[in-house]
C-alpha cells in the first residue's frame, strides 16, 4: 500500500466507480514498436500483451463494440507536432510501416474501430467517442501501451467524455515499471476502476444495482 494512500481517502480520492453495462473495449497501441524493446517497448508490455488476446476473445464473445488505436505520421511527416518534436522517434510510425501496424495476435476484426492518432489519447481528434456513444457504451475498457503515456491520456479524455473507464492493470503496460505502478495509482484515485483481468470478469458479472425508488 502506498503510503501516501492515508492522505488521499483523506481528502476523498479513491472513491468506487460503479460498473455499468453496456460494455466496450479500448486497446491503445498495441502496435509493433511497443512490442519490440529495441524500439519503444521493454519492461511489462509483452505480458500485458498476452493477458489482452484473452480479453480481447472475451470481448468479442459478447458482442462488445472494440476499438483500437495506433500512431499515424504521414508519409511525408507534413503532420509533425509537438509529440513528434518531443519524441521524434514517433514521427516514423507511417501508415503502411511494420513498427505501426498492430501486433498480430490482437489483429483487429471486420466492425472494430481503428483510430489513427498523432497524440497520445486516443479521443483527441478523433471519433471515437461518438462511436462508442452511438453503441451506448457506460463502462470503457481500457488496454494497451504505455501507461504512462497513451493509456493515461487516453482515460483522461474517457472520463472527461462522460465514459466510466475500466483500466484493467495487467492488460496495459509500460517500458519502466515505475511509471507503470504510478499511474496505475493515480488513474485509480481520479479518472478510473482498476483491477486486474481476472477481478474485472467477475465484477462484469455481478447484477445490476436496482434503481432506486423515488422518494
Amino acid at each position: 500500500m502506498h503510503a501516501e494512500l492515508h492522505t488521499y481517502q483523506k481528502q476523498g480520492f479513491g472513491n468506487a466507480l460503479e460498473i455499468k453495462p453496456p460494455y466496450g473495449l479500448l486497446i491503445v497501441d498495441f502496435v509493433n514498436s511497443f512490442a519490440d524493446p529495441a524500439v519503444f517497448g521493454g519492461g511489462n508490455i509483452a505480458p500485458a500483451i498476452a493477458q489482452t488476446v484473452k480479453l480481447l476473445a472475451h470481448a468479442r464473445k459478447q458482442g462488445w463494440p472494440v476499438a483500437h488505436s495506433r500512431i499515424v505520421f504521414a508519409d511525408d511527416g507534413a503532420d509533425r507536432n509537438i509529440f513528434g518534436l518531443k519524441v521524434p522517434g514517433m514521427v516514423t510510425l507511417k501508415e503502411n510501416h511494420p513498427h505501426s501496424a498492430i501486433v498480430p495476435e490482437l489483429t483487429p476484426v471486420a466492425g472494430e474501430l481503428v483510430v489513427r492518432k498523432t497524440v497520445p489519447s486516443a479521443f483527441f481528434g478523433t471519433s471515437l467517442a461518438p462511436w462508442l456513444t452511438q453503441r451506448g457504451v457506460q463502462t470503457l475498457l481500457v488496454a494497451g501501451a504505455v501507461t504512462s503515456g497513451c493509456v493515461r491520456a487516453s482515460v483522461v479524455d474517457a472520463m472527461s467524455w462522460g465514459f466510466r473507464p475500466l483500466v484493467v492493470s495487467d492488460c496495459v503496460g509500460d517500458r519502466a515499471i515505475g511509471p507503470h505502478e504510478a499511474n496505475l495509482f493515480d488513474m485509480a484515485q481520479k479518472y478510473a476502476s482498476v483491477m486486474p483481468l481476472n477481478d474485472a470478469l467477475a465484477a462484469l458479472e455481478k447484477p445490476a444495482k436496482p434503481a432506486t425508488a423515488a422518494a
